[in-house]
C-alpha cells in the first residue's frame, strides 16, 4: 500500500469564533441613568418619607404636588443623574472586573457572583458618595421647613456650597452606612440578575430576550429592596442631617427607636419597592438594549 493511501483523511478548516470584545464600561451608567430619570417621582417621595415624618406615599406625592406642583415631582433630578453617572457608572464596570478576577460566568454558584457584587460595592459606594450626599439633599430639601432648607441651585452648587461651608468631609457623610447598603444592593440586585436570568435560560420556557429579562430583573428588584431597607433608611437620615454629632449612626438609631420603635427600619419599604422594581426593570431592559446596540454596530448581532 502506497504512502499516498496510508495518509489520513483531511478534515476540513473550522474558523474559530472570534473572542466578544467587552462592552464600554459606561453602559451600565447609561442605563441607570435612564431608568432613574423616568422613575425619580418615586424616589423622591420614597426619600422623603424617610427623612420626614410623613406615613403614606400618596400623602407624601399630594403633599409635593400641592406645595411645588407637578414640577416638584422631579425636584434634584440633576442629583440623581450625578448619582448615577459616578456611582452606577462604577458599580456595573466594577462589578463585571471583579467577575473577571473571580473566574465568574453566567453558570457560576450565587456565592461567587454575590461576592463579585460585594466587591463592587465596596469600590462604588465610595466613589459615589459625594453624588449620592448631593442626591438626597436635594430631593428632601423642600419636604423640610423653609428655615432649615439648603436651597441649592442644582448638583453642582449643592457640591461646591458643601465644600465651601461644611469642609470636604461633607462629602463623605455617611459614607459608612451607604457603602453598606451598596455592598448589599450590589450583592442583592446585580448578582440576583445574573443568578435568575441563568436559571431560566436553563429551561425551556425562555430564550435570552426581554420576557427573560424582564422576570429576572423582577425578582432581582424584589429581592434588593428588601435586602436593603434597613440600610437604605439610616443613610438618607444621615446624609439629611446637618451640626456636629448628627453623621453618627449610633445617634441615628437611638433617636429613630426612641421614637418610632423598631420598625423604622421598614419604613418607606413599599415605595422603595415601587421604586427600585421598575428602576431595576428599566435598568437591565435597557442595559441589554444598548448591548445589542453595540454589538449591531460591531456587526456582531
Amino acid at each position: 500500500m502506497s504512502a499516498q493511501a496510508a495518509a489520513p483523511p483531511s478534515l476540513p478548516l473550522v474558523a474559530s469564533k472570534p473572542k466578544k470584545q467587552p462592552y464600554p464600561f459606561y453602559l451600565g451608567g447609561v442605563a441607570a441613568t435612564i431608568a432613574a430619570s423616568i422613575t425619580h417621582p418615586l424616589d423622591l417621595t420614597k426619600v422623603r418619607l424617610q427623612a420626614s415624618g410623613d406615613k403614606r406615599m400618596i400623602d407624601s406625592i399630594r403633599k409635593t404636588v400641592r406645595t411645588a406642583g407637578a414640577r416638584g415631582l422631579f425636584d434634584g433630578i440633576t442629583g440623581t443623574w450625578m448619582r448615577q453617572m459616578s456611582y452606577s457608572l462604577c458599580r456595573f464596570w466594577a462589578y463585571d472586573e471583579s467577575k473577571k478576577l473571580l473566574g465568574a460566568t453566567p453558570q457560576s454558584p450565587a456565592w461567587i457572583l454575590a461576592t463579585a457584587g460585594v466587591m463592587a460595592g465596596s469600590i462604588a459606594g465610595v466613589v459615589g458618595n459625594p453624588g449620592e450626599v448631593v442626591m438626597v439633599r436635594l430631593q428632601g430639601d423642600f419636604a423640610k421647613p423653609p428655615e432649615k432648607r439648603f436651597n441649592y441651585k442644582h448638583c453642582f452648587d449643592a457640591l461646591f456650597r458643601m465644600v465651601r461651608e461644611e469642609g470636604s468631609s461633607s462629602l463623605v457623610r455617611g459614607v459608612g452606612p451607604n457603602v453598606f447598603r451598596s455592598i448589599l444592593m450590589n450583592s442583592s440586585q446585580l448578582a440576583s440578575y445574573d443568578f435568575f436570568k441563568a436559571e431560566l435560560l436553563k429551561t425551556k420556557y425562555f430564550d435570552d430576550n426581554i420576557a427573560c429579562h424582564f422576570t429576572a430583573s423582577f425578582a432581582a428588584g424584589t429581592v434588593a429592596t428588601t435586602v436593603c431597607s434597613p440600610a437604605d433608611v439610616l443613610k438618607s437620615r444621615i446624609m439629611n442631617a446637618s451640626g456636629p454629632g448628627s453623621s453618627s449612626t449610633l445617634a441615628v438609631i437611638r433617636s429613630s427607636l426612641a421614637t418610632e420603635g423598631p420598625m423604622f427600619m421598614l419604613k418607606g419599604w413599599l415605595p422603595a419597592w415601587s421604586r427600585l422594581q421598575p428602576t431595576t426593570i428599566l435598568i437591565f431592559l435597557t442595559l441589554e438594549q444598548l448591548k445589542n446596540v453595540v454589538d449591531w454596530k460591531r456587526g456582531s448581532l
